[in-house]
């Protein structure tokens, strides 16, 4: 049995909300992390640096789990996972295995894309339109 284009087509604007929404929960995790100690203890220190870093991602996770400023939210914090890999993992090594900065590559990623597609149906931005 062959699934036809009819599912896929329904079913992409879906998954790419569910992409958005889980990414953003993950992020908002990581924000909440270093602001607050919850759900884990953040960092011991905090630099001026990381409480920007955990306002974005605060901030930046909140926005896109509910879809509301999709793209800019998703284009800011794309930005911040590109600069935390520069600044954080890559002096640690070249290999993103080794220096531990494979979730900040795909959370960039990701981030990116969502700022070319949007927050897809299920999102503020999507009633907003309607």
């Amino acid at each position: 049995m062959m699934i036809d284009d009819a599912f896929f087509t329904v079913w992409r604007p879906r998954i790419l909300s569910l992409l958005r929404i889980m990414a953003g929960l993950l992020f908002l995790e990581h924000g909440l992390a270093k602001l607050t100690g919850f759900p884990v203890p953040g960092p011991a220190e905090m630099s001026s640096l990381l409480v920007v870093a955990g306002i974005i991602e605060a901030v930046g996770g909140l926005l896109l789990t509910i879809g509301l400023f999709t793209r800019v939210a998703a284009f800011v914090s794309s930005g911040e996972m590109a600069v935390a890999y520069f600044m954080v993992h890559a002096p640690q090594g070249f290999f993103p295995i080794g220096n531990r900065g494979d979730g900040a590559i795909l959370y960039c990623f990701i981030f990116l894309y969502l700022a070319l597609a949007g927050g897809g149906p299920w999102s503020v931005d999507g009633y907003r339109k309607a």
